[in-house]
C-alpha cells in the first residue's frame, strides 16, 4: 500500500519552506492574530504579577507582624499591594476568557479561509489530477489537513512568542535587583525556549510524519474495508485484509509511542529549566541579602515570580513535538496548488488565442460553437485501454446530436475534455477552430456548459443551490428556470418555498428532481456550448417531454451535444424529439466490443 504523501524533501528546512503558502494566509488576518498574541502575553504577564506580588506581600505582612509582635515600630501598607494583587487576579481571568474565546473565533475564521483555498485548488485542478487520487485522500486534507493547520498559530506561533515575551520579562524584573544573576537566567530561558521549540520539533519531525502517514493509511484502508466487506468475505480475503489492518495499527502505534517518548524528554527539560530558574533566583538573591543588597520580602518574591514561567514553558514540549504533523498537512495541501496550477496557468499568448476565440456570448443572436474531433482519443494514466477511442466529428456552430455509445464507450471522457477538465488527449479537438486545450480555463467554463451525471448539490436553500450558477439571479430568474424544468408547481408546494433546504447532498430531493434541479442551474448560465449526459434519466415519459419543452427556447442557437446510450431519430425516445443527428461511438476496449465480461 503506498504513502500518500508527496515529499521532496525530509529537511527541516524545507518543511518551514512548505509552511510559507500558509503563513501568507495567516498574514490576511494579521490585526486579529496580533491582539491574539498581545492577550495571551497580558495572561501571562498578569499570572507573572499575581505571584510576585503575593510573595512580596505575604513575606512583608509575616516580618511586619513578626516585629510588632517582638514590640518594634513598624508599618506596612497593606493597599497598594492588596489592590496589586486583586488587579492581577482579575486582570489573569478576564484576560484569559477574552483571549480564548478572541482567539478561538480568529481560528475558525482562518480555518474557513484556508478551506476555501483548499476547495478553490481542487475545483481548479482537471479530472486527470483528481482521478490520480482516491477521492477520500482529497477528502482528508480538505478536513484533517485544514484542521491541523490550526496548530500553526493557536498551539505554535503564539504560545511560543508569549513565553519568549514572559521570559524577558522576568529577566528584566530579576535585573532590577540582581544584574548578574538576571544575565545567566536570560541564557538559561534562551536555550530553553530554542530546545523546546525548536529543538522539540526537529526531534519530533520524522516520528511526526510516519504517524500523519500512517494514520491516513489507515483511515483509508478501513473505509475501503468497510465498503468491501461483502466482497472481501465471499473471496476469503478477509482474514488477510484484517492482518494488513492490524499492521497498520502496529506501525502507527510505534510512531506515537515513539513521539510519547519525545514529548516526555521535551516535560522533563521544561521542569529542569523552570527549576533551573528557581534555583538561579534563589541562590543569587540569599547571595544578595546576605551582603545586605536585598531585602526579605524581594528575596521571596524573586524565586515565586519564577514560577510564572510554567504559564508559557509547560505547552511547548508537546505542541512542538507534534509540529511535523503542521509541516506534513501543508506539504501535502501545497500538492493541490501544484497540481492545479499547470493547467490552470496561461501565457499570454494563449490568453491572446482565448480572447480571440471568444467572440460570442452564448446567446441565441450570436450562436454556438463549432467542434471538430480529429482521430481524439484518451487513456487515464496507469490504465489499461482506451478510454475513448479515436473519434472524429464535426459540429456546425448550433447544430444538435447525440452522441450514442455503450457504457464506457467514452461519452464522459468527451464531456470533460470539451470542458477541459481533462488534458493530455491524443488526436485533435478543437473549439471554433482553437484547440481545446489552448483555450483559458476561465472562458471554458463560461462557453460550455455541462450537466454530467452526477449533480452536486449542497446541503443549503434551493436559491442557493440555484444560484451556484448565477449568483445575481433574481427570485423571478429563479423562478423561471423551475418552471423551464418542471419543478415549479413541486418548488411551489413546499413549505419554504425557494429557502427550503434540500439536505446533504441534496438527500431531500428524488434523483430525477435532482438532475432536473442540475439543469436549471445550468438554464441560468449563458454557454455557447451545451453538453448533456443523460438529461433525462431517472424521467418518465410525460416529465422528459415536458423538461425537453421547457429548455427549447434556451437551446435555441446553440451547439447541443446529447450523450445518450441511443437514439434514433426515427422513432426518437421522450425528450430527444429535437435532436436529428446521432453520431456514433465505438466500444471502449476490445473486451467490450466483443461482448466479454472481464473480472479485474
Amino acid at each position: 500500500m503506498a504513502s500518500s504523501t508527496e515529499r521532496t524533501d525530509t529537511g527541516f528546512a524545507a518543511g518551514i519552506a512548505s509552511l510559507r503558502p500558509w503563513i501568507e494566509v495567516h498574514a490576511s488576518f494579521r490585526r486579529r492574530l496580533v491582539l491574539g498574541v498581545v492577550l495571551m502575553v497580558l495572561t501571562a504577564l498578569s499570572a507573572l504579577g499575581l505571584l510576585a506580588v503575593s510573595g512580596w506581600f505575604i513575606t512583608a505582612s509575616a516580618l511586619t507582624g513578626a516585629a510588632l509582635a517582638a514590640g518594634m515600630a513598624a508599618t506596612l501598607d497593606v493597599y497598594t499591594p492588596g489592590a496589586g494583587i486583586r488587579l492581577f487576579a482579575v486582570s489573569r481571568t478576564v484576560s484569559r476568557y477574552i483571549e480564548r474565546l478572541y482567539n478561538h473565533d480568529t481560528i475558525l475564521r482562518l480555518l474557513a479561509r484556508l478551506r476555501a483555498r483548499c476547495f478553490s485548488g481542487l475545483v481548479a485542478m482537471d479530472g486527470a489530477s483528481l482521478g490520480a487520487r482516491r477521492s477520500g485522500d482529497w477528502l482528508n486534507r480538505l478536513t484533517a489537513d485544514i484542521d491541523t493547520l490550526d496548530a500553526l498559530y493557536l498551539r505554535l506561533l503564539a504560545p511560543a512568542a508569549m513565553a519568549l515575551v514572559l521570559g524577558a520579562a522576568l529577566v528584566a524584573l530579576v535585573a532590577v535587583w540582581l544584574p548578574q544573576a538576571a544575565l545567566v537566567l536570560g541564557v538559561l530561558l534562551l536555550f530553553g525556549w530554542s530546545w523546546l521549540t525548536l529543538g522539540q520539533a526537529r526531534l519530533g519531525l520524522a516520528a511526526c510524519r510516519r504517524r500523519v502517514v500512517g494514520l491516513e493509511r489507515l483511515r483509508s484502508a478501513m473505509i475501503e474495508t468497510l465498503g468491501g466487506l461483502s466482497e472481501l468475505e465471499s473471496y476469503g480475503a478477509l482474514a488477510r485484509r484484517r492482518g494488513e489492518l492490524e499492521a497498520l495499527e502496529d506501525e502507527l502505534l510505534a510512531a506515537q509511542w515513539r513521539l510519547s517518548l519525545i514529548t516526555g524528554f521535551g516535560n522533563v527539560l521544561t521542569t529542569l529549566v523552570m527549576g533551573g530558574a528557581w534555583w538561579l533566583v534563589l541562590i543569587g538573591g540569599l547571595a544578595a541579602f546576605g551582603g545586605g543588597q536585598l531585602g526579605a520580602a524581594v528575596l521571596v518574591m524573586l524565586p515565586l515570580a519564577s514560577l510564572a514561567l510554567a504559564e508559557g514553558l509547560a505547552s511547548l514540549p508537546a505542541a512542538f513535538t507534534q509540529a511535523g504533523a503542521s509541516l506534513a498537512a501543508a506539504e501535502r495541501l501545497n500538492a493541490i496548488d501544484q497540481g492545479c496550477a499547470a493547467p490552470a496557468q496561461a501565457s499570454d499568448a494563449t490568453r491572446a488565442v482565448a480572447v480571440h476565440a471568444a467572440p460570442r456570448s452564448g446567446t441565441a443572436e450570436c450562436g454556438g460553437l463549432e467542434i471538430q474531433a480529429t482521430s481524439l482519443s484518451y487513456r487515464y494514466p496507469r490504465a489499461l485501454d482506451q478510454a475513448l477511442s479515436p473519434l472524429n466529428f464535426r459540429l456546425a456552430p448550433g447544430e444538435r446530436a447525440a452522441i450514442c455509445g455503450p457504457s464506457g464507450s467514452g461519452k464522459s471522457t468527451l464531456l470533460a475534455l470539451l470542458a477541459g477538465e481533462l488534458r493530455g488527449h491524443q488526436g485533435r479537438l478543437t473549439l471554433d477552430g482553437q484547440a481545446v486545450e489552448a483555450l483559458d480555463r476561465q472562458w471554458l467554463s463560461s462557453q460550455v456548459g455541462c450537466l454530467t451525471q452526477r449533480v452536486e448539490l449542497f446541503d443549503a436553500s434551493l436559491a442557493e443551490n440555484l444560484r451556484l450558477g448565477a449568483p445575481e439571479a433574481s427570485p423571478e430568474r429563479l423562478w423561471q428556470a423551475l418552471v423551464a424544468v418542471d419543478l415549479a408547481d413541486w418548488a411551489q408546494g413546499l413549505p419554504g418555498g425557494l429557502e427550503t433546504r434540500v439536505g446533504e447532498g441534496g438527500r431531500q430531493l428524488s434523483g430525477g428532481q435532482a438532475r432536473r434541479l442540475g439543469l436549471a442551474r445550468l438554464w441560468l448560465t449563458d454557454p455557447a456550448l451545451v453538453v448533456l449526459d443523460e438529461p433525462y434519466a431517472s424521467l418518465d415519459a410525460a416529465t422528459a417531454r415536458r423538461v425537453a419543452e421547457g429548455i427549447v427556447p434556451w437551446l435555441a442557437g446553440r451547439t447541443v451535444l446529447m450523450l445518450v446510450h441511443h437514439h434514433d431519430p426515427d422513432s426518437p425516445s421522450p425528450g430527444m424529439e429535437h435532436i436529428p443527428r446521432v453520431i456514433e461511438m465505438a466500444a471502449g476496449t476490445p473486451w467490450q466490443a466483443r461482448g466479454e465480461c472481464v473480472t479485474m
